[in-house]
């Protein structure tokens, strides 16, 4: 490698993003040196040689419009290229405004940072930096002649990028492909209005984290985000957990207790799996959300609070509405803007991105350092099925990563090709196989097809679909009655 005598300072908090940036500058030829904080970065001594500042915008402490500012009252002259999230282009325009020569937006492309580094640096130090580009593509496409060794370069490119660009664009929720940019942009347009938000979607799609997107991209993200799962609470203690208690309201309450909607006065309620809400207490939240007030278990005294209520379900409120197992009025209240969350299988462009984000965050974590993720294992885990979503896409990540002991990630391919089928079936058998579970589940139902225990419910399908499926197949009444009912049984 040459030494082009330039030197170029990283600051970066994140260590894996701040050496895997500092290793992309140092591979055409510059000296780097990296710092983990502003305060580092200015305390240290600069040497009078050409150089530039690569800098992170949302660094602890001192951020980097706050290092910029500092630099220019001491007279310091190194030009500036700013690092930024989507979420930070406000302040970083400022920042170019005040002098920075420049500011990419994560994830960037490797080669619009070096091109920027070099328009900091000196006619000279550009050249010598393009003849050793030029060497490093050379390099490069010998290796491609080897199949192996290029794969292995693609590899580590990857990977690479993906420590760069770890810091997620939208929140804590990774993805580009066309049905996460859909809900996105639901996210962007209501986040601000201060309306109530229904969310649904499977177990696992990371309902609370958009939540929590709408939360903080609201006027409210000062305040509290208070979140209760309605589902893993006794059904007897929802009440005085969403509205509080006072002492000697009931046996065991041996003091007073505010309730989630007094702890999110002035900020955001999310009420996940909304749909395991007992009958009997759903006219109590329905006024509470209407009026804003409510008193707590044991007291008259009626408390008025500002919340703003986003809930998620992975059940169908329409249809348990119809069932009478949900309350119309309260649906009406809750669904103001709803938002489908897709699952990943309708998402599979996702999953490397996924797979690639959790692998660097674990490893972190775990004190590990894998570099690559093998091609095979990558095609394997974007085939799989997912039922859990992208919860069981990231449990099954921390066990690879868990039992990973070199630079690759070990996957566990035989689990995977367990849940992965191994051929198609064919569409006849396929209806046949359909045709005969609904059958099975009618005549089990004793030929009732909604409400309780009727085969709707039974095979987890709303009655309209459960209808169509049986006009569809051409399923009849003889087909699964095997003896006299009433007529009004079967709705």
């Amino acid at each position: 490698m040459s030494d082009t005598g330039a030197l170029v300072y990283v600051v970066d908090d994140d260590v894996s993003a701040r050496e895997g940036v500092a290793g992309l500058i140092r591979s055409v030829g510059l000296n780097t040196k990296t710092f983990a904080s502003g305060q580092e970065f200015l305390a240290s001594p600069r040497p009078q040689v050409p150089s530039c500042l690569v800098l992170d915008v949302n660094l602890p402490g001192l951020s980097g419009l706050d290092v910029q500012r500092e630099l220019a009252k001491s007279g310091g002259q190194i030009p500036i290229i700013f690092l930024t999230g989507h979420g930070d282009i406000p302040m970083t325009v400022r920042a170019v405004k005040a002098g920075a020569v420049d500011f990419l937006t994560k994830p960037f492309d490797d080669e619009d940072l070096l091109k920027a580094v070099r328009q900091c640096l000196p006619l000279g130090s550009r050249e010598e930096i393009r003849s050793e580009m030029s060497q490093v593509d050379n390099r490069v496409a010998m290796a491609a002649e080897n199949t192996l060794a290029y794969g292995r370069l693609q590899d580590q490119r990857l990977y690479l990028e993906s420590e760069i660009s770890s810091e997620c664009n939208f929140e804590d929720i990774v993805g580009k492909s066309a049905a996460l940019r859909k809900v996105l942009d639901q996210v962007a347009i209501v986040a601000p209005t201060g309306s109530t938000v229904l969310l649904h979607g499977e177990t696992g799609t990371g309902k609370e984290l958009f939540a929590r997107a709408i939360h903080n991209r609201s006027p409210r993200r000062e305040r509290t985000f208070v979140r209760l799962n309605c589902a893993a609470i006794p059904s007897g203690l929802v009440e005085s957990e969403l509205f509080g208690h006072e002492k000697g309201a009931f046996t065991g309450a041996l003091m007073q207790k505010k309730g989630r909607f007094e702890l999110a006065d002035g900020g955001s309620l999310f009420l996940d799996e909304i749909g395991d809400i007992s009958l009997d207490l759903q006219p109590k939240l329905l006024r509470a959300l209407q009026e804003q007030e409510f008193e707590r278990l044991g007291s008259t005294r009626t408390i008025q609070v500002d919340v703003r209520l986003i809930a998620a379900t992975h059940r169908d409120l329409q249809d348990m509405m119809q069932n009478n197992q949900f309350r119309e009025d309260l649906f009406y209240r809750l669904n103001v803007f709803p938002v489908e969350i897709p699952p990943l299988r309708e998402r599979r462009e996702d999953i490397p991105l996924l797979v690639h984000y959790f692998v660097s965050r674990l490893s972190r974590r775990m004190q590990k350092r894998i570099r690559t993720i093998p091609k095979e294992a990558m095609e394997a885990l974007v085939s799989a099925p997912w039922p859990g979503n992208v919860r069981e896409l990231e449990n099954f990540i921390e066990r690879c990563v868990i039992v990973t002991q070199g630079d690759n990630l070990k996957v566990a391919s035989p689990e995977l090709k367990q849940s992965v089928p191994r051929t198609a079936v064919p569409a006849s058998t396929f209806e046949e196989a359909e045709r005969q579970v609904i059958v099975d589940a009618l005549k089990a139902a004793s030929g009732k097809i909604a409400g309780n225990s009727g085969a709707a419910q039974r095979l987890g399908l709303k009655r309209s679909t459960l209808q169509n499926k049986m006009r569809k197949l051409n399923i009849s009444r003889a087909d699964y009655m095997t003896r006299s009912i009433n007529p009004l049984q079967a709705t």
